[in-house]
């Protein structure tokens, strides 16, 4: 069997119809998962539209049955982790466990400043990921939850539904400062393919240091597609099945094909036979 395979509709540029269009025929052709990423506004032209994230999945899951909904990734800065808690608890219930919450540090700085966003320095982000990741964990037991955080404290918070299972926490860690961090914290951790075969030790050096097995973790893959590149000359349309063996071959347990374009939407859909998804 290859390894599971979502794909990252893009959310800039496109409408929600067409987002949500794209999920159900990922659904159809044998995909695992549709994943959405956390932007308000474009890195391109700031005036170009940017679906919303946790709307968009949110409606993906609810039009859906089979494929996982996840957030890729999303940026800490943007959501009190105590409000995304209860989100994602609530959509996890609502999907039937489709939910997979991806989280990282952020990036976008031109995002922040235009619509009055704090983006702090790298080193308290990621103090504020770490946090923001424990604060998740404790409230998706229940509660009571009280928390002496430095960011994000809490006091005798109740938090239900209680998510079952808790979704996967995935790291995005595009470093190798955040490999680790996603070894040490994260039920997993993605990367794109241009960092993954350098930093996959890294990360499960720090996973080992945890005590957890590497069963336990899900080392996830991200391949990006060329803008302006034919289907032949990008090696996942051109070979998807090859290209699953050689990321499976390098350590990932999934793989995500991103960032797809409406444009090559329809050889996605195409690829997944040849890759053996259906």
């Amino acid at each position: 069997m290859p390894i599971p395979v979502g794909v990252n509709p893009t959310s800039i540029g496109v409408t929600s119809a067409w987002w949500l269009e794209a999920a159900g025929r990922l659904e159809e052709a044998g995909y695992r998962g549709a994943w959405c990423v956390d932007h308000f506004i474009s890195r391109g032209l700031l005036a170009d539209p940017a679906l919303e994230c946790w709307t968009t999945i949110t409606a993906a899951a609810a039009l859906t049955s089979r494929i996982r909904v996840g957030s890729f990734v999303l940026n800490v800065m943007n959501r009190h982790p105590a409000v995304l808690a209860r989100m994602a608890a609530t959509l996890q219930e609502q999907s039937g466990g489709r939910l997979d919450l991806g989280i990282g540090t952020g990036g976008h700085p031109v995002e922040h400043a235009a619509m009055g966003i704090p983006f702090p320095d790298m080193p308290e982000r990621v103090a504020r990921l770490e946090e923001a990741v424990q604060v998740l964990r404790l409230l998706w037991t229940g509660g009571p939850v009280s928390f002496d955080g430095r960011f994000y404290p809490l006091s005798d918070v109740h938090a239900f539904p209680i998510p079952v299972p808790p979704p996967r926490i995935i790291i995005g860690g595009t470093t190798p400062a955040g490999a680790r961090l996603a070894g040490r914290i994260g039920d997993g951790w993605t990367a794109y393919d241009r960092t993954f075969e350098r930093d996959l030790p890294l990360c499960l050096e720090a996973l080992a240091g945890t005590g957890r097995s590497r069963e336990s973790f899900t080392a996830i893959v991200a391949v990006e597609l060329a803008r302006d590149l034919p289907p032949d000359r990008q090696p996942f349309l051109a070979d998807p099945a090859g290209e699953l063996e050689r990321w499976r071959a390098a350590g990932a347990d999934e793989l995500i094909v991103s960032c797809v374009r409406p444009h090559n939407l329809d050889a996605i859909i195409e690829a997944a036979g040849r890759a053996g998804l259906a």
